[in-house]
């Protein structure tokens, strides 16, 4: 896990650069952070560039070690083109849920990559269920508790976080994985149903409109 693939790296760089770009320019930040308004005036260039820049060091930090984490075991299962389609399958479906819920909210703005890396982090579990973060947490634990307290922000709204995003970056990347590797729903059926469980009580909520 330690030697990371120059592509991850390549990554991780860019969202540095990026995101240090943005805290030292507020016009760039500005122009660049996923906001409603200005995606429905045509800006859908927003919708990509958003996950390169973030609010401040510790969000930059926090979402790079993740993918610090994850990104290995999915380049060595899937290879790194997977891995590409994985990564800006799920930035595209993160922002995208973003938007379906807040649409109608034209000051809406957020930033970062965490819909990108959740889409990793869920990819890497399926692929590799039995995997350690940190030395003692298994991956799935990670993966399913930061999907149940994501689910917990979007229904309460009390903070600046982008949850529906790293929801649909999670859904994305579940989606994705299963298409390119079927077999999953065999060799390892019992954590793609787990794994499923947040989704499936997210749409629940949705339709009792609890979100």
């Amino acid at each position: 896990m330690m030697d990371l693939h120059p592509v991850v790296i390549g990554v991780i760089v860019v969202n540095a650069l990026f995101s240090m770009k943005g805290f030292n320019d507020y016009t760039f930040f500005e122009k660049y952070k996923f906001n409603i308004g200005a995606i429905r005036r045509g800006e859908q260039i927003r919708v990509v560039s958003s996950a390169f820049l973030h609010a401040n060091t510790q969000h930059l930090i926090f979402n790079m070690l993740s993918l610090f984490f994850f990104a290995d075991s999915v380049i060595y299962r899937l290879g790194i083109v997977n891995f590409v389609i994985i990564y800006a399958g799920s930035l595209i479906t993160g922002n995208l849920l973003s938007y379906y819920f807040h649409k109608d909210e034209y000051h809406y703005s957020a930033v970062g990559a965490s819909g990108a890396v959740m889409g990793v982090v869920y990819a890497g579990i399926l692929l590799n269920p039995g995997m350690i973060i940190n030395f003692f947490i298994p991956g799935w634990l990670f993966g399913v508790g930061y999907m149940f307290y994501t689910i917990y922000g979007m229904v309460k709204r009390n903070d600046n976080i982008g949850h529906d995003a790293h929801f649909g970056g999670a859904i994305g990347g579940y989606i994705i994985t299963l298409a390119i590797v079927p077999v999953l729903l065999k060799t390892n059926l019992l954590m793609v149903i787990l794994l499923a469980i947040p989704i499936v009580i997210l749409f629940v909520l949705i339709k009792m409109g609890k979100i």
